[in-house]
């Protein structure tokens, strides 16, 4: 039977307009940098992206800043700045910053903006925050697509995003600062995008960056997001019928339409993720970027759950092509693996 992926936070499949994109740009051979003819070519193709993201984003193409992915664009907004955060960030973000503002109810407490750096939505529960104005930094990166975000009227200084995940390419992303605003550049040299992140653009995955871009706009305009989270949560009410002492976290916050976190005490979050891959089902046990790591997930333990419980928890992370077949299937496999774990 055909594998079911349901790791799109994770990375999600690569979208034909991406595709399309990206092939049509390897066939330009210039150096966007460069001033001859097909200097100029290339150039246009990172300029048409660079469009395409501003206006998705709701910003001018002179914010866009093109990076390696979300965690370089992070470095640029968060190197040499005393910001606070909380738990549920990132390690990306974590990396320049200690996570110490509390947490209530799934929600962040933020009381300086201005200092303060808070992601949208939570790539492991789905949780949405409330971005107050005078925010200083804000990773979109897993919101961006999902719900409706305009960085003209949201109030944030700057905000980061990575392709992968609305069907780009892996290994692109984005800041979106303001050109007044200084920011410690990581990479120095031929002091391309402005002068603030050096190197030759990478034309063909910014290509596909862009076309993703505006059909995850698309897509989102079309309120395809709504039958997805119709799906989550037909999925969460059959999941809870065969097993009603399953702790689904997040589910009484506003959340992303396609994310569910769910904990079944007793039967670790990896093991359920190596059988559900066994059935043919791709889930996860937390962020992809933790994946291997022995710890108990920060984001869950701040969301109140004990150890044990937080240890018991995976993902399921649906996509815009994702059916009510493959869900249900997916909740007949991870009961009939439950039950019969609860009879050995």
């Amino acid at each position: 039977m055909k594998r079911v992926y349901l790791d799109h936070n994770a990375t999600t499949p690569l979208r034909s307009e991406a595709r399309a994109a990206m092939i049509a740009a390897m066939d330009v051979v210039g150096n966007p940098s460069s001033v001859h003819a097909e200097g100029r070519a290339a150039k246009a193709i990172v300029e048409k992206a660079r469009g395409q993201i501003a206006e998705s984003v709701g910003a001018s193409g002179a914010d866009i800043v093109f990076t390696s992915g979300a965690t370089e664009a992070a470095a640029l907004a968060l190197a040499g700045r005393n910001l606070q955060a909380g738990p549920m960030e990132h390690d990306a973000v974590h990396a320049w910053i200690d996570p110490c503002l509390p947490v209530v109810d799934g929600l962040v407490q933020v009381a300086d903006p201005a200092h303060s750096a808070m992601q949208l939505a939570n790539s492991e529960t789905g949780i949405l925050q409330s971005l107050p104005q005078g925010l200083a930094v804000s990773d979109i990166t897993q919101a961006f697509g999902k719900v409706p975000f305009s960085y003209a009227w949201s109030g944030v200084e700057m905000v980061f995003l990575s392709a992968h995940k609305f069907g780009g390419p892996k290994g692109v992303g984005a800041l979106v600062v303001p050109q007044g605003a200084e920011i410690a550049s990581q990479i120095k040299g031929g002091g391309q995008e402005m002068g603030r992140r050096s190197g030759t653009e990478n034309v063909i995955a910014i290509a596909g960056m862009g076309a993703a871009a505006v059909a995850a706009q698309a897509d989102l305009a079309a309120e395809n997001w709504d039958r997805v989270a119709k799906l989550r949560n037909i999925l969460e009410k059959a999941i809870e019928a065969t097993d009603n002492s399953t702790i689904f976290v997040g589910n009484t916050n506003e959340r992303l339409p396609n994310t569910s976190c769910f904990a079944s005490p007793g039967w670790k979050g990896e093991t359920q993720v190596m059988a559900m891959d066994l059935a043919g089902f791709a889930v996860s046990a937390g962020s992809a970027c933790s994946s291997g790591k022995v710890k108990v997930s920060r984001v869950l333990q701040a969301n109140g759950l004990d150890d044990e419980a937080a240890a018991s928890a995976i993902r399921v992370s649906l996509g815009v092509d994702t059916t009510e077949d493959e869900v249900m299937r997916f909740v007949q496999a991870w009961s009939d693996k439950r039950a019969r774990r609860r009879a050995a």
